[in-house]
């Protein structure tokens, strides 16, 4: 619509906003109506019209089998669209129209904004399938044309109130129709189930809609008087009231078709399921940070005695073992802190992987700087957890056999999402500056324990590959090259 309008036509960006707001509303017009809507708009020479948006009814048939948006057609083709441009008034005169053997009638509704009228809806409904109207469908018509009458003078949509149309009600999930003085007037099945969720043990019509509702939810005082305000159709409101075990959506629609107020649409879903697995899911959620928090909580007590036993081993080799363990079991802690931090069981790994940094930097403070570039972007927990560790033990090995006692160097990581598709690998290098590789050395057998544990959990746990090779001019370089999900 937006490369439409401005391709087309002469309205500014407050107008097309204006018509944003009208699209936004106007499934429903089109569903009370059981008819298809096509927005036309007047091109900058005034010579032609450019359909710009198109509605099909949830109610009935279609009057369009093919798609409208971006047709033009001159101006006196259709003598209703004139009309209602030039006269800013509904026009209903005219015979049906015969589209593929099927009589459609035609009705043109102008749209107006601060006096101006910046377009024109062509209302079409389907006559193929008319037949004598049920109050149910009377009362959608009826509550079809106040709207149109309200677009018309400007009053819809109202301004400020951008509707979600996946999220509001529609008119199929229930709708009352309410009086001046918000007594029922009529209640559609869908609508007087859902109240009867609720625990209303009548009927609605002959009653007062905002003090029923409110009589119906848990006394609250002064949310009382507010929901009997709401509930009664005086603004445009969207609010949820819940009672009896059931919760219901409402929807109020202020009707103004002459400028005074002559009572309200209100349309309404019970949503007591929806709000059920919602409830289930914040719950589920909270359990699994709950647990996360825990296992970090725990794995810091593993880490605390692993270091309380290396204070107390004479051997330097067996200090050195349970210090390098209690790096590992740190590097886990850390994914399990940033987990129960986040709602899914995704993480930002920048954050760990400079916190995994600085933990192996206190190997040789001042000798040795760390750096990260580039960014490792959010990943799987089945992906960061043993990446993590990965990490812990090359950086452990870069600083522990790259450089010798008193030697100082730097060792920096970088990473970069990318692949054939968006973003699918990961490639991560750990490069440092050391003294290099042994001439006869093989990553892919040789190494320490770390290095074993690096290919077991690259190659078999994440499906990437590994290696180490000498780095230009001189040190050693790790590559890693992983499988990763889509960040989106």
């Amino acid at each position: 619509m937006n490369d439409l309008v401005r391709q087309h036509t002469a309205l500014d960006d407050s107008d097309l906003e204006w018509l944003h707001l009208l699209v936004s509303e106007w499934q429903l017009l089109s569903d009370l109506s059981f008819a298809d809507l096509v927005l036309w708009i007047p091109t900058r020479d005034g010579t032609r019209y450019v359909s710009v948006a198109q509605m099909r009814p949830n109610t009935g048939p279609t009057s369009y089998q093919n798609d409208m948006v971006g047709h033009l057609v001159p101006r006196g083709r259709r003598p209703m669209l004139d009309a209602a441009l030039d006269e800013g008034r509904i026009v209903r005169e005219g015979d049906p129209e015969w589209r593929e053997e099927v009589p459609v009638r035609v009705e043109s509704i102008p749209v107006r904004r601060d006096g101006r009228v910046l377009g024109v809806i062509a209302r079409n409904t389907n006559l193929l399938t008319v037949r004598t109207p049920s109050r149910l469908e009377l009362t959608y018509l009826q509550s079809a044309s106040d709207l149109a009458q309200m677009i018309a003078n400007g009053a819809f949509p109202f301004p400020g109130q951008q509707v979600d149309m996946d999220a509001s009600p529609r008119a199929g999930d229930g709708m009352v129709r309410l009086d001046a003085d918000g007594v029922v007037q009529y209640a559609s099945p869908n609508a007087l189930s859902a109240y009867h969720r609720l625990g209303l043990a009548a009927d609605l019509v002959g009653h007062h809609l905002g003090e029923t509702t409110a009589q119906l939810a848990p006394s609250r005082a002064p949310v009382d008087e507010g929901l009997a305000k709401l509930a009664s159709g005086w603004a445009p409101r969207e609010f949820e009231v819940e009672a009896n075990g059931g919760v219901i959506q409402l929807r109020v629609i202020p009707l103004k078709p002459k400028g005074s107020h002559i009572g309200s649409l209100v349309l309404l879903r019970d949503v007591t399921e929806l709000r059920r697995r919602e409830r289930e899911l914040i719950t589920k959620d909270a359990t699994i940070r709950e647990i996360h928090h825990r296992v970090k909580n725990n794995l810091q007590t593993v880490a605390a005695l692993l270091r309380l036993q290396a204070r107390r081993i004479g051997s330097p080799e067996g200090r050195e073992a349970l210090e390098e363990a209690v790096r590992r079991v740190g590097s886990i802690a850390i994914v399990h802190e940033t987990l129960s931090q986040n709602l899914d069981e995704r993480v930002e790994f920048d954050e760990i992987a400079d916190r995994v940094l600085a933990m192996v930097a206190e190997i040789s403070p001042g000798r040795v700087g760390t750096r990260r570039t580039g960014r490792f972007g959010i990943l799987d927990a089945e992906v960061a957890t043993p990446l993590s560790m990965v990490l812990t033990e090359l950086l452990q090995n870069a600083l522990e056999h790259g450089f010798g006692p008193g030697e100082q160097g730097t060792v920096e990581v970088t990473a970069v999402r990318g692949g054939t598709r968006a973003d699918t690998r990961l490639l991560i290098s750990v490069q440092d500056d050391g003294r290099g590789l042994p001439a006869d050395f093989d990553p892919h057998r040789a190494g320490n324990l770390g290095l074993q544990i690096v290919r077991t959990l690259v190659e078999g746990e994440l499906g990437g590959r590994f290696d180490m090779l000498p780095a230009s001019g001189r040190g050693t370089r790790v590559v890693l090259d992983l499988p990763v999900r889509p960040e989106k």
